[in-house]
Order: C-alpha cells, then structure tokens, then sequence
C-alpha cells in the first residue's frame, strides 16, 4: 500500500488501519492541533491511508503562523533600531510583516541574529552591554518555560540590556474558541504530546464534558498518530467524551511541575490575539509585574502598533480548520515559500508549507463562506 513502506512498522501501521476501518461506521472529523503532527500526516500520506469517512482537520498549531502580524511589525519596528541586536529562532525572519520581513530588515543594516536558545540571547547581551539584546518569544507552552527561565535568569544576574518580546500563546483556549465557532465542524481533537508534556492534561477533561469532544493525547511519529486516531474514533463510535493519555511515554498528568512553576513565577495570563483569527480570552501569556522591566513592547514602546490582515491572505481559515491549503486561489501561485502572503507558507510547522513541500499541490478554489473563530 502506499506510504506504509516508509513506516517504521508497516505492519503495526496495518492493523492499526484495519482497526480503524473495522471501527468506523459514519463520517467523523478530527482535528490535529499541532503543526508538527500536521506535517507528519501530510509527508506521510496518513490522511491518505485513513478510510474516507475519517476526515483530518489540519488546527492553528504552528506558532509561528498564529503570531499576529501587529506582533510582526512590532519585532520590525524594534530591530530597525541601531542600538539593539535582534535575536530570534530563524523560522520568524521570512515571515511577512506590512511590506517586510526580519531578513529585509536584516539587509538594511539592522542587527538581527538567528540564534538556537534564548540563553544564546542572553549570552549576546553579557558580551554586549553596550548594546540592548532583545529576544523574540513566541510559541505555544512547549517554549513557554525556556523564555520564562532565560528573563529569571537575566534578572537573578541584573543583566539589563536584555528583554523580550513575548507572543506565547495557550492551546485549551483555542479549542474553546474552535468549538464555540458557528463554523466548527470538530468532533475530536489529537491533542499535542510535546504541549502536555509540559502542562499535563488537567485543563482538557472540562473541554471535553462541555463540549462533549473526545481528546486525545498524541505524539508526532506516523504510528502514534494512527494509534491517536484509532483510540479517537473508538470514543465516537461509542459516543464517549473522555481525555485519553496515547502518548504516556513522554505525557504524565500532572505534567513538568519545574516548568509549571517557573511559568507562574515568570508569566500571567492575558487575552491573546492570533494571525488571522482574532482575540481570544485568556489564550495567551505575558510577563508578570515581577519581570515587567524585561518586556521589550515596553522597553520600546511600541505597544500601540495596530495593523490589519491583508485581505488577500486566507491563512486565517486554514488556521482555524475551514480551508485546505490547495483550497486557496493563492496557493502556489501569488503564495510559495518565496514569495509568501502569510506565515502558514513559510513555518516550518504551517499548513501550507507542508502541501507545498510534499506536493498536494492540486488547486481548487473555494468560496469565501467562513465565519471567524473569534
């Protein structure tokens, strides 16, 4: 069969999708919340392999993409200035900003550095205090508790040259909003491993009684996502809505308390706006009163940047599950990696970026019909 060579096991990955079809008597649509395991299941045809009544959902999991564009302009406003060096992880430079990107910006004389931690970071302002060092944190709780450990640490050593420009965002809130969506068509969520990992799995039994969605824990690698979307479409066939731990190789419940605490002391919950959806309630993360001297929206007040989507990018339906990337009329002809309209084109972890890449690249333009999560 096609793909299943390229598994680690073929023949788990067999009576997994036998079990699958054996299970299956209706159409159901899951929803993947992590860019990574969206990847997975585009390179490795998995939604392919699935029987047809199963229908994957590809969710705004990639924290690149989701990081709104007023957050992009701000990060381009504060690395054109001659004072500062721009340090951030290399997959937030060719995102687009209004008329530009980090690279751009980059090629006009500014200081900016793709660097591999935020200790690198860290390190640039020790050797530097000339200069203000400002790290771009974005992401979603996976890389929460590095950026909240970094500013800890600049503070316990009185470093002062360096701040951060914070756009962490939380994933239970964004299930929320997918659910209260007029447009949602989610009936169960493969949660991400790597996010419960950290935060362990205490918000999600709520989001699945109330909303009466089944959620499922799952790492990244083809067969944990079979095993994710077998043990999910069980729950429905059965009409049960529980949380169900398939990754407890890495996932304890209670999750990683050293984070957990280092998050609380570092960071507090705010409203969250995200690229191409809009504000959602408490869906994001901002630095305590404790640490708000390193908060580089501050520092340079750039806080009153306001800027809009363009209107020609639909990265914002894709994001939200209601557009297949080949679906849009951009797609691989105004939107390729190099010339992209939105983040979802050019993350690592996007949507988009993965059609592109592993060649779904059949166009089929679809109507504008969506409403807005948020």
């Amino acid at each position: 069969m096609k793909y299943l060579d390229e598994f680690q096991d073929p023949e788990l990955a067999r009576r997994l999708l036998d079990e699958i079809r054996a299970t299956v008597t209706r159409p159901w649509a899951l929803m993947e919340v992590c860019g990574g395991q969206t990847h997975s299941i585009i390179r490795h045809g998995i939604d392919q392999l699935l029987p047809e009544q199963v229908e994957l959902i590809h969710g705004p999991g990639c924290p690149v993409c989701v990081t709104p564009l007023e957050v992009i302009d701000k990060a381009l406003e504060i690395a054109s200035r001659p004072e500062v060096i721009f340090c951030s992880f290399g997959d937030m430079l060719r995102v687009p900003g209004t008329g530009r990107d980090l690279f751009q910006v980059r090629g006009e004389g500014g200081d900016v550095r793709v660097v591999y931690s935020p200790l690198d970071a860290l390190r640039i302002a020790q050797r530097h205090p000339e200069r203000e060092v400002v790290f771009f944190g974005i992401g979603f709780e996976t890389t929460a508790p590095p950026n909240a450990m970094t500013v800890h640490q600049a503070r316990k050593l009185g470093i002062r040259n360096f701040s951060l420009l914070v756009s962490h965002v939380r994933v239970p809130p964004a299930i929320e909003a997918i659910m209260r969506s007029p447009s949602c068509r989610v009936q169960a969520f493969l949660a991400a491993g790597h996010v419960c990992t950290v935060m362990g799995v205490g918000e999600y039994p709520e989001l699945a009684e109330r909303h009466r969605v089944p959620i499922v824990v799952t790492g990244f690698e083809p067969l944990d996502i079979l095993e994710g979307v077998r043990r999910t479409v069980t729950q429905l066939e059965r009409g049960e809505h529980t949380v169900d731990n398939a990754y407890p190789r890495a996932v304890r419940a209670e999750g990683n308390p050293a984070a957990l605490a280092m998050l609380e002391d570092v960071f507090e919950v705010t409203d969250r706006s995200w690229r191409g959806i809009g504000v959602i309630p408490g869906s994001g993360w901002r630095l305590s009163r404790r640490y708000r001297d390193y908060d580089a929206e501050l520092r340079f007040a750039v806080d009153g940047i306001r800027t809009e989507e363009p209107a020609e990018c639909r990265s914002g339906e894709v994001l939200q599950g209601l557009l297949k990337p080949h679906a849009c009329e951009m797609f691989g002809t105004r939107c390729t990696p190099r010339t992209p309209l939105g983040a979802t084109m050019v993350s690592s972890e996007g949507a988009c970026a993965a059609y592109y890449l592993y060649r779904r690249l059949q166009t089929t333009p679809a109507p504008r019909e969506a409403s807005p999560v948020a």
